[in-house]
C-alpha cells in the first residue's frame, strides 16, 4: 500500500525520470539553501523545502527511502514537498535514512546528476510548538514586537501577543513551565508594564519592583513543581563599539537571584544569591527541582573593564518543601582559571546534560561572534564543546524538547545580524548532529524577512488565544505587588 501511495504522488506532481534520457554524473554535493545536507531531522517536521542557489532550466529532486521513492520537479524557485504526502514520509522514515538525489538541467547543457546526501531521521519527536519573540534586530527601537508560536509539523503561525494592542511596548522574557503551554509568563515593559503570568484560564498583572531589588523581575526559569519561579533583578546597560566585530556590549552594573513563589506573591532570596561585591543572573532550575543553577561575576568598573568581567557557572540548593536554600554555592565553571564567561544554563529535562553558551567575557553572549554551545555530563561534571552546533558566528540562546533529545537554538551564522532558530539532536552519548534551519514554506522568506527570532522555546501544544484577555488586564487592572522576604 505504501509504494501504491507514493506512486501516486510521483505521477500526481510529474516526476518521472523516465523523460531524462542520460544523466552526467558530478562528484560534487549541490549547493542549495537552507543547508540541510546532511542534517539529522525529527519525524514531526515540517516539509524541508529547498531551493537551489545555482542556476538551472530543469531540476528535480529523488528521495529513497528503503524500497520506497518520490520525485519532485523543482517549481520557479525551489523544491515545495506537500505536507500531507511529507508527513506520509516521514512516517516511515523513521528511525531510517533518506537518500536525497538532485538532477539538474541548465540551458543548452545536458542533464548533470550531484553526489547524493542524506537525512538522518530521528525515532523520537521533538515538541510540535515553538515560541518565540520576532524583532528587529536594532538595539534600542521598535515599531513592531510580537510573541509567536509555530506549529513545527507545519508551517502554522499564530500570535501569542502582539504589542500593537498594547501601546507598541516592549515584550520579553516569554518562559514556560516545563513546556506546558498552559503555564507561562512574559513582561511587558513602558506603558502597562508588569509580568504577566498566565496559568490556565487565569492571567495575573505582577508588579515585581519591590524596594530590596534593584529592578523589576527579569530573566526567568520556573520550578518544574509551577509553584516557584527564579529570576534575575538587573541594572542593565547598553553600548556600541566603534570598531570591533561585536557590534554591542550588554552589561550589568549589578544583579542579584531571587525566587518568585506563585501562590503567596512574594520574592524570597538568600544573602548567596545577591553579594555585593559579585552579580548574579541567569538563573535555572534542575529538572527535579532541588538545585538552582545561576551565574556569577565579581564586580567590575564599567564599561572601562567590559573585557574582564567574566562570569563561572554555579549551583544551590533549594528546599521547595521549607522554600529555603543552602548554606554553600559550588562551582561547575570557574571563569578565573578558564579565562571565559558562561551564559544561558539550561539543564536537560532528564536531569543528564546542562547545556551553556560560552564566550570570552561579558554576559549576553547574543552579540558575541565568539558564542559557542558547550555542555556538561552531570553525572561526571565533563565540559566538552558541541562542535557539530557550532558555526564561526554566533550560537545563543537555546531550549530543550521535553524528551532531551533536541534543543532548539538562536545562531547568526547566515548573515552574521538576525538570529535564527536552528535544531539540534543530541544523541544517547550527549552529542549533537548537524543542526538544520527551521523551515519556511516559502525559501527566501529568511532572505526578505526584517525580523529576528528571539528566545526559542519548544511548547508541547498550542498557547490559546488570550490576547483581549490580556490586553483587558493590562489596561484596567492596577496590578499585584508582590512582596520581598529574605530566608537562609
Amino acid at each position: 500500500m505504501k509504494r501504491y501511495i507514493f506512486l501516486l504522488i510521483c505521477f500526481l506532481t510529474g516526476c518521472s525520470l523516465s523523460e531524462i534520457s542520460q544523466v552526467e554524473e558530478v562528484d560534487r554535493l549541490p549547493e542549495i539553501f537552507p543547508d540541510y545536507i546532511g542534517c539529522t531531522i525529527p519525524p514531526n517536521i515540517s516539509p524541508l523545502n529547498f531551493k537551489l542557489t545555482e542556476k538551472y532550466e530543469e531540476a528535480r529532486v529523488i528521495l529513497t527511502c528503503g524500497e520506497e521513492r518520490w520525485e519532485i520537479k523543482a517549481g520557479k524557485k525551489q523544491f515545495t514537498f506537500p505536507t500531507s504526502a511529507w508527513k506520509k514520509w516521514l512516517d516511515g522514515a523513521a528511525g531510517k535514512n533518506i537518500e536525497v538525489k538532485i538532477v539538474l538541467k541548465q540551458t543548452d547543457k545536458p542533464w548533470i546528476g550531484f553526489r547524493p546526501f542524506e537525512w538522518q531521521v530521528a525515532h523520537e519527536p521533538m515538541d510540535p510548538y515553538l515560541a518565540y519573540r520576532r524583532i528587529e534586530p536594532g538595539y534600542q527601537l521598535w515599531n513592531q514586537m510580537g510573541i509567536y508560536q509555530r506549529h513545527l509539523e507545519s508551517f502554522e503561525e499564530s500570535p501569542i501577543m502582539e504589542n500593537r494592542l498594547t501601546e507598541k511596548n516592549c515584550m520579553n522574557c516569554h518562559s514556560f513551565a516545563m513546556q506546558d503551554p498552559e503555564k507561562m509568563l512574559f513582561h511587558m515593559r513602558g506603558p502597562l508594564g508588569g509580568t504577566y503570568l498566565l496559568k490556565g484560564e487565569t492571567i495575573e498583572k505582577l508588579n515585581t519592583q519591590t524596594d530590596q531589588t534593584l529592578s523589576p523581575l527579569v530573566y526567568p526559569s520556573w520550578h518544574p513543581s509551577g509553584r516557584f519561579v527564579a529570576f534575575s533583578v538587573n541594572d542593565t546597560q547598553q553600548a556600541f563599539h566603534m570598531n570591533d566585530p561585536n557590534r554591542v556590549e550588554v552589561y550589568d552594573k549589578e544583579s542579584d537571584v531571587v525566587v518568585y513563589d506563585v501562590e503567596k506573591h512574594e520574592i524570597i532570596t538568600s544573602p548567596l544569591l545577591t553579594l555585593p561585591d559579585r552579580m548574579e543572573t541567569f538563573p535555572t532550575f534542575s529538572p527535579d527541582g532541588k538545585t538552582l543553577y545561576f551565574c556569577s561575576a565579581i564586580q567590575k568598573n564599567y564599561p572601562r573593564q567590559f573585557k574582564e568581567v567574566k562570569y563561572s557557572l554555579c549551583s544551590f540548593s533549594f528546599d521547595p518543601e521549607k522554600r529555603s536554600f543552602g548554606e554553600q554555592v559550588d562551582t561547575l565553571f570557574n571563569a578565573l582559571e578558564k579565562e571565559k564567561s558562561v551564559s544561558f544554563p539550561r539543564v536537560s529535562p532528564d536531569g543528564q546534560y546542562l547545556m551553556y553558551t560560552l564566550s570570552d567575557y561579558g554576559t549576553f553572549s547574543i552579540w558575541h561572534k565568539e558564542a559557542d554551545l558547550y555542555m556538561i555530563r552531570l553525572d561526571s561534571g565533563e565540559h566538552y564543546p558541541l562542535s557539530n552546533a557550532n558555526s564561526e558566528d554566533v550560537e545563543s540562546y537555546h531550549s530543550w524538547s521535553s524528551n532531551s533529545r533536541w534543543v532548539v537554538y538562536s545562531s547568526r551564522r547566515i548573515d552574521g545580524l538576525y538570529t535564527r532558530p536552528f535544531f539540534t539532536y543530541i544523541d544517547q552519548a550527549g552529542h549533537a548532529h548537524k543542526p538544520f534551519l527551521l523551515p519556511q514554506e516559502d525559501t527566501d522568506y529568511y532572505d526578505w524577512s526584517m525580523k529576528s527570532y528571539n528566545i526559542p522555546e519548544f511548547i508541547k501544544g498550542p498557547v490559546k488565544n488570550h490576547q483581549k484577555k490580556i490586553r483587558k488586564k493590562a489596561r484596567k487592572d492596577l496590578g499585584i505587588n508582590v512582596t520581598y522576604r529574605e530566608v537562609q
